[in-house]
Order: C-alpha cells, then sequence, then structure tokens
C-alpha cells in the first residue's frame, strides 16, 4: 500500500528481480468462513485474529488501532498518496459481520466525499530473528467490483517497519514497507512489492519500489484467497517471498541490494495494515478515479490475519571491547531484572558514550543504529513478566527513529520485546516507554540493541527495569 510519506506513481508493470521457485509452506481451503491455520512445520503463531466479535461490532482495540482523518499526525497529507478518502473508526466503515470476518467498506456520501477504514496492529514487533522467518498472512475477498464502477478502488494488506510509528513514516521508504496484496480499480490482479532505500530513485527504484509487477488473480473479487509474504533469513542470500493461495508467485534476494538498504529495510519489527483506498497515485496509472460512475459501498472481506515466526540459531556475541568504559561499574553478582538497572552499568558495549544526566548521574548516549549494550547475570526468577520499561530521551531529527529491543543470551537471537521511539523534545528530555515482553524465567545476559532506518543518532537510555 502507499506509504503515508510519499507521492507514489506506479507506471510499471515489473521490476526485474530474481524469482525462485518455493514449495507452499501452508494448505489452504476455500470456505467462506476458514479458522485460522495452524503454524506451517517448524513455525509458531505470534498473532492471529479471526474476527468472530458479534455483527456491526469495532475491532479490539487492544490487538489494533485506527488510523483516522486523511494523514498520520505530522505525516504526508492523503497518506501520502493523493488518495481522496477519509478513514474514520465508524462501524459503518470497519466492522465485524457476526460471520468471523473483518469488513471494511468505502462509502461515498450524497456530498461525494468518501470515507473508508485503514487499521492497524498495535504490535509492531513482527519480526524475522537471524536465522529465522517470518510469515504474515491474510485470508481475503477483494471488492466485489469491476469495470467502470471500480475506479478508484484500491484493497490493501500490507506492513510497515516499526520506526516509521512514531514519526507519521516520514522515515519511509528507508525503514521498509512490504505491499502483500494490492489490487487497483477492480481487476482481478494482485501486486505485492518491497518499499526501501531513498525517497527518490535510488537502489529500489522508488517510488515504485521492487515489484511482482501485476499478476493476474481469478476470482479474486468473488471469492475468498489466501495472500502471504514470508521473509526467509535461514537461507543465503535472504528471500522475500510472496504467495497466492500458497503458490510462490514473486521472489526478492537480498544480494539484489547493498546489505545496508536491505538490513535497514528488513532487519526489524514491522506492524500489519489493512485498509480499503480510494483514488491516488496507483489507480491513477492505471486510468481509474473515482469518478461518477464508482459504485460506493463495495468492501473488503477479511477472513483471518495471523502471523508466524521461526526461531533462528544462536550466535556468539562478537568480542568487540567497549569502546567507554562505564562510568558505573558492573555489579559481580546476580542483577534483579525487577529493580531498576541503570544503562551506564552495562558489562559490554558497541557504539556508545556515557554522559552526565539531567536526572543525576549518568545516561548512555549518542545511540544509533547497529549499536548495542550488554548486561549480565540478570535474574528473572520463576517468570511473570509483564513488560519492561525503559527511560529514554532522543532529540533526532525530522523523520529520524528507531527500535529499542531486548534479547536475552545472544545479540542473534530474536527479540524478546521492543519499542519504537522518535524525538521526546531534546536528547535530556525524559520519558518512560513500555514495551510487552515474551516471559522469560532463570538468569540471562539481557542486550538492549538498536535498530534504525538511518545512520543517525535516536536515542538516549537512562536505565531499564523489567514488570511482573
Amino acid at each position: 500500500m502507499a506509504s503515508l510519506a510519499r507521492k507514489r506513481l506506479r507506471f510499471g508493470l515489473a521490476v526485474a528481480t530474481a524469482t525462485v521457485a518455493v514449495a507452499a509452506t501452508a494448505v489452504f481451503t476455500m470456505d467462506a468462513n476458514a479458522a485460522v491455520p495452524g503454524a506451517p512445520a517448524g513455525m509458531t503463531t505470534v498473532f492471529s485474529d479471526d474476527f468472530t466479535g458479534a455483527a456491526g461490532t469495532g475491532l479490539n482495540t487492544a490487538n489494533w488501532l485506527y488510523d483516522i482523518g486523511t494523514s498520520y499526525p505530522g505525516g504526508a497529507a492523503n497518506w501520502g498518496t493523493g488518495e481522496v478518502e477519509t478513514m474514520t473508526n465508524s462501524t459503518q466503515n470497519v466492522y465485524q459481520d457476526g460471520n468471523g470476518n473483518l469488513v471494511i467498506k468505502p462509502i461515498r456520501s450524497s456530498s461525494g466525499q468518501w470515507t473508508s477504514g485503514r487499521v492497524e496492529t498495535q504490535r509492531t514487533d513482527f519480526a524475522a530473528p537471524a536465522g529465522g522467518k517470518l510469515r504474515m498472512e491474510a485470508r481475503i475477498q477483494q471488492p466485489n467490483v469491476s469495470g467502470a464502477a471500480a475506479a478508484g478502488y484500491w484493497p490493501a494488506f500490507w506492513a510497515l517497519g516499526a520506526a516509521a510509528r512514531p514519526v507519521g513514516a516520514t522515515n519511509w521508504p528507508s525503514i521498509g514497507e512490504i505491499d502483500i496484496m494490492e489490487d487497483i480499480n477492480g481487476r482481478s490482479s494482485v501486486f505485492s512489492t518491497l518499499h526501501c532505500g531513498t525517497a527518490s530513485g535510488g537502489p529500489c527504484n522508488e517510488t515504485t519500489g521492487l515489484g511482482s509487477g501485476e499478476r493476474a488473480c481469478s476470482g479474486c473479487q468473488t471469492g475468498f484467497h489466501t495472500y502471504a509474504m514470508e521473509y526467509d533469513r535461514s537461507v543465503s542470500p535472504e528471500q522475500l517471498r510472496f504467495y497466492l493461495d500458497g503458490n510462490n508467485y514473486f521472489t526478492l534476494n537480498s544480494s539484489q541490494l547493498d546489505a545496508t538498504t536491505w538490513n535497514n529495510a528488513l532487519h526489524h519489527g514491522f506492524f500489519m495494515i489493512l485498509n480499503v483506498a480510494m483514488g491516488g497515485g496507483f489507480p491513477a496509472a492505471f486510468g481509474g478515479g473515482p469518478t461518477a460512475s464508482t459504485q460506493s459501498g463495495v468492501p473488503m472481506i477479511v477472513d483471518y490475519v495471523a502471523v508466524y515466526q521461526s526461531s533462528g540459531g544462536s550466535t556468539t556475541p562478537p568480542t568487540t571491547s567497549p569502546t567507554t568504559s562505564p562510568t558505573t561499574a558492573p555489579p559481580s553478582g546476580t542483577r534483579d531484572a525487577y529493580s531498576r538497572i541503570e544503562a551506564e552499568s552495562f558489562n559490554a558495549q558497541s557504539g556508545t558514550q556515557t554522559e552526565t544526566s539531567s536526572e543525576g548521574g549518568q545516561d548512555v548516549g549518542y545511540i544509533a543504529n547497529g549499536d548495542w549494550l550488554q548486561y549480565n547475570n540478570v535474574n528473572f526468577g520463576t517468570g511473570g513478566v509483564k513488560d519492561f520499561v525503559a527511560r529514554v530521551a532522543s532529540g533526532a531529527g525530522g523523520g529520524v527513529s528507531g527500535l529499542v529491543e531486548v534479547r536475552i543470551d545472544s545479540r542473534g537471537n530474536a527479540p524478546i520485546g521492543s519499542f519504537a521511539v522518535g524525538n521526546t523534545g531534546g536528547w535530556q528530555t525524559w520519558t518512560s516507554i513500555p514495551g510487552n515482553v515474551s516471559n522469560v524465567s532463570g538468569t540471562h545476559t539481557v542486550y538492549l540493541t538498536f535498530t534504525s532506518g538511518q545512520p543517525a543518532d535516536f536515542v538516549n537510555v537512562n536505565w531499564i527495569q523489567f514488570r511482573r
């Protein structure tokens, strides 16, 4: 889907890519309402929604948030794409139908104004760990409309890099956008695309991106079909694969891009998005409207969404010596996970510096993409961890943000939790941000790792603490 942070015109049907035939990883049924499939072999389900709410009800806001209006706060107008609708949280536009489906319905008012729906997962930590896989999947019926009546329709199932959320995606496209399913103007087709690199031209051919081009999708307006993306870091080169009903129809390899562009686009968490836009650069590139002939009220219907993940292999952390000795000596014994851990009490680190904190003592600053902090012998007891909270500050420039991630035992392991952070008002303007974590028990080495789509410093850390 067109990211909020740009104006995109897609005139090409295809970008030269290497396509690799890969066997389907799941078996799909075509019932009107199907249960969320179990995880493919070797993977686990980390998120799903079967939309089983009562007829006419909204979504569970513990899992979903509604995008409202015509832009993110501080983001590009008209969601950066020239689309014309206003997004709402009204159950006229977004609702569960009582039959196990989510309905997103664009509606034109008597005065000719369009409203529609756009929803995102609250979670932003859907990621492929080093050596593992991430799969996002949804079973969808595209709006059942074609010809002149479909002019301007733009349904989509897609994902944005987590660092987009705090800054209204003004850091697009470097933080990555994965378009899993797009259709325009009721063309009975599907497009899939990776957006990355710089906002115009660059290694990812923006604003077009690296895409499959238009692929036939027979019956995608009249029935449900399954769309999926699988990011595979267990192979070399890494692969980003796209599936229609279990058939791999488009693949990108990491060897097609320089490592920095690929890693900045994909080596981090994502959040999932479902929406139906009206108008904009993409439909316009294929002659679309909307026009007076465009039919109002034809929905995209979503049976389920699911996110699956497989763990990667452990890697031994490099023995890089700290570039700055900690101001506070690290403890020689066990640390209590549920007591405050001062950031500067690290046992090892890379790329950071300590400095005087406006809140007293020291903080760790000058933190950018790829930096890390290590804390040994952190005792979580018998478990029951609910979340963690970090005291952070940022004076990062516009469009600069990143992720603060918690990993245990190896920096190569998948994060057990993370949150995104952008400018807080200054490098000593402190705020406490919580992040959900997986349950942990026992004693572990804890790593704070930092990921950003930009090379600039994006955060200072004063302390962290886990909570039950």
